[in-house]
């Protein structure tokens, strides 16, 4: 298998009922795992993106109306690998911000060889990730002036600290105010932008401009607040925490607030009862190890499993913040659930209320959706202040035939009952994952960015891989084995494309929107046919939106998988250019390419670049690039760059 079919037909009415029969109701009557997925990608695929053409036609210009295959007007990059970064030609970057810039007022001047925790409190934290734009003033729309929201998700201690290597050898070397730093390194970063004459600048004494770290104070909130497995010596009530790490994706909510999604948690974490303690099948289950990969631990007890067993407990969860409020105290929401959050993306159901979007990226783990009881109320930011509090979360099971079951995780249904150790909901808000695998849900390869096309309002999922599936452990949505380059999913809730999405239905359909790798080469690849030799794609991770309901993908890992750098890649989600990816920008050596964001005119998009240098015996003395300085001393930097067109407009058209 190679590229995949495409037969171009004419819009259907969208209103047409789709038969679906000969594609095959019942599990595998109709063929193999791989040709189940091929006719998912060919004939039905196809159609259906023919349908949502039509679907888009009520509201704004078809993306059919434009000449060509694909509606996307940039000259395509070649795949390349180089110390730096390189975007289509018509099209230039700008480094809005780096590691160590100053945020607050007070920050000091950036020194990378003088790092101290106070300085870098007040600084541009590491490894940017998530980002998101939100108007300034609030609510007014503005695309020149807003702020910047970004994610610090981890630290490479080797490109941070001369001589200090990376690892757990790493973490037995660190000293106390390397580890501080480390911490206030994590978490996030508020920054005030202005664009002035085509360039986006800092606004340095921005009074909303904010620090978040790994001490920040926290609350709790949800059904898991107050249990006695979030309980500490610090914390008696269950209900109070410092700081939030390893945020990776994340989203916003329709009433202007930041979800920031905790990832890989269990790193910061060890001590004997890793293996030994009355928890240890449960830090098992979510990569919790005796060996910490971070020196925390050695300096702040709450690290360590031995003193402070519960601890890792109160990570792993979606936590919301006010960004136009700098006092505000973020929130730990539990009812989303307790695993490896890469998102949380947010619809709006027909009936009003919120679905939040997410995956738990880690091999064989699985997607999930979070329904609140109640519906938004538009203009009212008290009656939706606790709104993800109370709700159901689901988890998706994908059927052979192209459906998708969505199970609620609630105490007291199915297995989910004391006699299997859920005496209440926050025991299974706490160990959701082994609640899901109770429940026979579907697990995936990676289940990173779960993000829904406000144009059309289905969902597309981005697998980024599993190098570790075996042909005993395919499932249709998953179909491939040793899948190194992972491929994208696309869910259809009902009334997709009508204009009253039904996203808290408990069913959907599901389709494959693309398989990545290189076609000819990686066996499984799937695109449109008119894909280019430098359209394909490895590993995609988070995706955007732009106005017109294109997708545009960032991959994470195609350095290692394919031999290219990561990059950013666009493609139409319907009409003849449906799955047509397109290479529109690639990062440095080492870095992966997170957050795309647009700004409401569409004309800017922000990427955060993420790791540069991380590559095989890279270090802070020798480093593969030192983008984006390129100086003599600097190491590499983590850093958002804005990108735009030359003479101005949308990007893309």
């Amino acid at each position: 298998m190679t590229e995949r079919e495409f037969h171009p037909m004419p819009p259907l009415d969208e209103a047409e009922p789709v038969d679906i029969e000969d594609i095959g109701s019942n599990p595998n009557p109709h063929g193999t795992l791989a040709e189940i997925a091929e006719r998912r990608l060919s004939r039905r695929g196809v159609l259906m993106g023919a349908v949502a053409s039509a679907a888009l036609a009520a509201v704004g210009p078809t993306l059919a109306e434009v000449a060509g295959p694909s509606s996307l007007g940039f000259p395509e990059l070649a795949h390349r690998l180089s110390q730096g970064d390189a975007v289509a030609e018509g099209y230039e970057t700008q480094v809005v911000i780096r590691w160590g810039d100053p945020v607050l007022a007070d920050a000091p001047p950036f020194d990378p060889h003088a790092l101290t925790a106070a300085a870098q409190a007040q600084q541009f934290g590491y490894n940017n990730d998530y980002l998101d734009f939100f108007p300034l003033p609030r609510g007014s729309g503005a695309s020149d002036h807003g702020l910047l929201v970004v994610n610090h998700e981890y630290t490479n201690t080797n490109l941070i600290f001369a001589g200090l290597g990376a690892g757990r050898s790493a973490a037995q070397k660190a000293s106390a105010e390397q580890a501080a730093v480390e911490q206030a390194a994590h978490g996030l970063s508020v920054v005030e932008l202005r664009r002035q004459g085509g360039r986006w600048m800092p606004v340095r004494d921005g009074r909303l401009n904010r620090r978040i770290t790994a001490t920040t104070p926290m609350r709790v909130s949800g059904p898991a607040a107050g249990h006695d497995r979030l309980k500490t010596k610090a914390d008696p009530t269950g209900t109070q925490v410092l700081g939030t790490v390893n945020n990776c994706s994340g989203g916003n909510t329709p009433w202007g607030t930041v979800l920031t999604a905790e990832e890989n948690f269990n790193v910061y974490f060890g001590g004997a009862a890793a293996v030994a303690g009355a928890q240890r099948d449960h830090y098992r289950r979510y990569g919790i190890l005796p060996d910490s990969t971070y020196a925390w631990l050695r300096y702040d007890s709450r690290f360590d499993l031995d003193q402070e067993p519960n601890e890792p407990n109160r990570f792993g969860w979606v936590v919301e913040f006010d960004p136009y409020d700098p006092a505000s105290v973020p929130v730990k929401r539990t009812a989303l659930g307790h695993f490896k959050h890469e998102a949380c993306n947010h619809a709006i159901s027909a009936d009003g209320r919120v679905v939040i979007y997410m995956g738990d990226d880690e091999r064989f783990e699985y997607i999930y959706k979070f329904v609140t009881a109640r519906p938004f109320v538009p203009d009212d930011p008290a009656a939706n202040r606790d709104l993800l509090d109370e709700g159901t979360l689901y988890v998706a099971r994908f059927q052979d035939d192209g459906t998708l079951a969505w199970l609620p995780l609630v105490q007291g249904e199915g297995p989910l009952t004391a006699a299997n150790g859920f005496a209440t909901q926050a025991d299974v808000l706490i160990e959701t994952r082994r609640a899901a695998d109770l429940l026979g849900a579907t697990p995936m390869d990676r289940p990173e960015d779960v993000e829904p096309n406000p144009r059309t309002g289905r969902v597309y999922a981005m697998l980024t891989n599993n190098g570790s599936r075996t042909t005993e452990r395919l499932n249709a949505a998953n179909p491939r084995t040793a899948n190194d380059h992972g491929h994208v999913v696309e869910i259809i809730p009902p009334g997709a494309g009508t204009g009253r999405v039904d996203h808290a239905a408990t069913t959907a359909r599901w389709e494959m929107f693309l398989m990545a790798g290189k076609p000819g080469v990686d066996p499984g690849t799937r695109y449109h046919r008119a894909t280019s030799d430098q359209g394909w794609l490895s590993c995609p991770d988070n995706c955007a939106f732009d106005k017109h309901g294109r997708m545009w993908i960032a991959t994470d890992g195609a350095p290692a998988a394919a031999g290219v750098a990561d990059g950013l890649y666009a493609a139409d989600t319907a009409g003849y250019g449906r799955a047509l990816p397109r290479l529109f920008y690639q990062a440095p050596t080492g870095a992966e390419v997170c957050g795309p964001r647009f700004t409401p005119d569409g004309e800017t998009i922000f990427l955060a670049i993420q790791h540069p240098g991380e590559d095989p015996g890279s270090s802070f003395d020798r480093p593969s690039t030192r983008w984006p300085d390129f100086q003599d001393g600097m190491p590499p930097r983590p850093a958002v760059i804005a990108i735009t067109r030359k003479g101005g407009g949308e990007i893309g058209s």
